[in-house]
């Protein structure tokens, strides 16, 4: 079966994979390259600790254990299995969040002031945070190029698709500025381009605007070992000695439509208070980056079928965490192979007709 995924991100590569390990033959499309938008600005942090509700939770916590089925099959160092010691919460909001995690069977353990500082000794302490060690950091470039090259898909960069062509109300393949690509099954991963290509299908993908920056520090000596969140600022250390950081306080729920200042403002704050929680070390940021990042608009996945025979979707906010397990269920529903109960009850929540005639 040809199997025609249009764009090259996280979640692309992730659906490159899965189908070419069920024997499907993919192309993958994307009009500037593997990992070139929202992927390759990620903070890169893969949890379950993070989350909309119970159903949420479990999908992410299936990614988590997909990364690791991952980490066997690739032999990928793009995957730094480091845990996260997450401290957002203050209070009662602490202990709820700790008290839940641990009611949905979630590896959670609550640390005091000098268990932390033996974990990391350079960060300011707070008086408790919570440990998650099965949580990761993930280099999103390089587990893309990893997916895409184990999965032996034809990769065509630098082409723009112009639109999905079908027949009879089946998708026959992908118009692109040179020429149309035949196709038996044809899915939409581009990120915050999906919309556009869906709706030429009638299909609704209501999207919500997401801009994000992320910034990097200069390279320094290793001096942290976790992925942290602090209620100021998240930030992790990258494998060459950057410590990378959005730029806004709780980025994941961040929910600002506009960046709100110029980017090198931004970063400096962001600079400010990771110099207050790291104060051993000066640090100096040496870029930010910009992305516009994939979020529908009830801020959950949508992936499955949609439109004519053949089509499907597959847009996320979350895409490090969310791409590995996606990829695995919906290459089978592509295939046209039977979704396991559990299977199916995981992605539920989360198919593309929840928009349609809204």
């Amino acid at each position: 079966m040809q199997v025609v995924i249009i764009g090259a991100g996280i979640v692309g590569a992730s659906l490159a994979f899965a189908l070419s390990q069920q024997g499907a033959h993919v192309t993958v499309i994307d009009a500037s390259g593997p990992a070139a938008g929202a992927t390759g600005r990620s903070f890169g942090w893969v949890n379950a600790s993070f989350y909309a509700d119970k159903s949420h939770h479990d999908i992410r916590a299936e990614g988590i254990a997909s990364y690791r089925r991952l980490n066997d099959a690739l032999h990928t160092n793009a995957i730094t299995w480091s845990g996260c010691l997450c401290w957002e919460e203050q209070g009662d909001a602490f202990d709820t969040q700790a008290a839940d995690l641990e009611a949905m069977g979630y590896d959670v353990e609550v640390l005091n002031n000098s268990q932390f500082q033996q974990l990391e000794p350079v960060v300011t302490p707070p008086e408790r945070t919570l440990y998650f060690p099965q949580e990761a950091a993930v280099d999103g470039v390089q587990i893309s190029a990893d997916l895409l090259a184990a999965s032996g898909a034809r990769l065509i960069t630098g082409c723009h698709v112009e639109g999905i062509e079908t027949k009879g109300g089946q998708v026959v393949g992908v118009s692109t500025i040179g020429g149309v690509i035949p196709a038996d099954r044809v899915i939409v991963a581009g990120g915050t381009g999906s919309a556009k290509l869906l709706a030429s299908l009638d299909v609704e993908l209501p999207m919500l605007l997401r801009p994000g920056l992320m910034m990097r520090s200069q390279a320094v000596k290793p001096i942290l070992s976790h992925v942290l969140v602090a209620p100021s600022q998240e930030f992790r250390q990258l494998p060459s000695g950057h410590i990378l950081a959005p730029t806004v306080a709780s980025h994941q729920s961040d929910t600002q439509t506009h960046v709100t200042s110029r980017p090198d403002v931004l970063a400096d704050e962001a600079m400010e208070r990771l110099n207050v929680l790291i104060p051993s070390i000066d640090l100096h940021w040496e870029e930010v980056a910009f992305a516009q990042r994939p979020v529908p608009k009830d801020g959950l996945p949508v992936v499955g079928a949609c439109g004519p025979d053949g089509v499907f979707a597959a847009v996320m906010h979350s895409g490090i965490t969310l791409a590995p397990i996606m990829a695995e269920i919906l290459a089978g529903e592509v295939l046209g192979k039977a979704t396991s109960n559990y299977h199916a009850g995981l992605i539920a929540n989360y198919r593309p007709d929840r928009f349609q005639n809204v």
